[in-house]
């Protein structure tokens, strides 16, 4: 496993170059100026490689997009409301069908930026950013999961990526007629207190 060759450093002095190979691996190599030293480290890197210190593979190279989704939807969505379970399913297996070939240790950032943009400009038509958002929550989480409790990776790449901004939607406001007319109806309620807690809600933009 492990190889001690001499050789001449460019200084002119005698040198000794150890290498240790394990098959499937790259080599390891440090080069000593004693031979003792040599043989010191080599004994102690091939003790190492022995009890699997070295050489161990990341678990983010031994598993794929498609090992996460799927895993992810066996054990994490069941977990999950009818509804989410559905709709996360479908947003899951289009990231699948994207990515399904990568394992985790190859994911960028930039590979899941340029699925975003594939996503945001849809088929036939552009999708909304709220739509394009929950399909970045759905992987975002799925990873989380990976980071946190299964070990299979170190750090999220989902935390570069970022999201499109959400609409905020229409904001209106209740007209000067709208508003007597609901203060109005408040007056011959059934109920004594809803007045005043309209009135409340109207004088403080609703806030708790």
């Amino acid at each position: 496993m492990a190889t001690i060759e001499k050789r001449i450093g460019k200084d002119g002095q005698q040198v000794y170059r150890v290498k240790v190979r394990r098959k499937g691996a790259p080599v390891l190599t440090e080069t000593f100026s004693k031979l003792s030293e040599a043989k010191k480290w080599a004994q102690m890197t091939e003790g190492a490689v022995l009890a699997g210190r070295i050489f161990q593979v990341p678990e983010a190279k031994k598993h794929t997009i498609s090992d996460l989704i799927d895993r992810y939807i066996r054990e994490i969505l069941p977990q999950k409301s009818r509804s989410s379970i559905t709709m996360q399913t479908l947003q899951l297996t289009w990231w699948k069908a994207q990515l399904d070939h990568c394992v985790l240790a190859d994911v960028t950032p930039a590979m899941i930026a340029e699925c975003r943009d594939k996503l945001a400009q849809g088929d036939k038509k552009p999708r909304a950013n709220s739509t394009v958002r929950r399909y970045l929550a759905a992987l975002s989480h799925a990873f989380t999961i990976a980071v946190r409790e299964w070990g299979w990776l170190d750090d999220s790449p989902m935390r570069k990526v970022s999201k499109p901004k959400e609409s905020r939607g229409r904001v209106r406001f209740l007209s000067d007629e709208e508003r007597n007319r609901l203060l109005e109806s408040c007056k011959i309620s059934v109920n004594p207190c809803l007045y005043t807690v309209v009135v409340l809600a109207l004088s403080t933009g609703a806030r708790r």
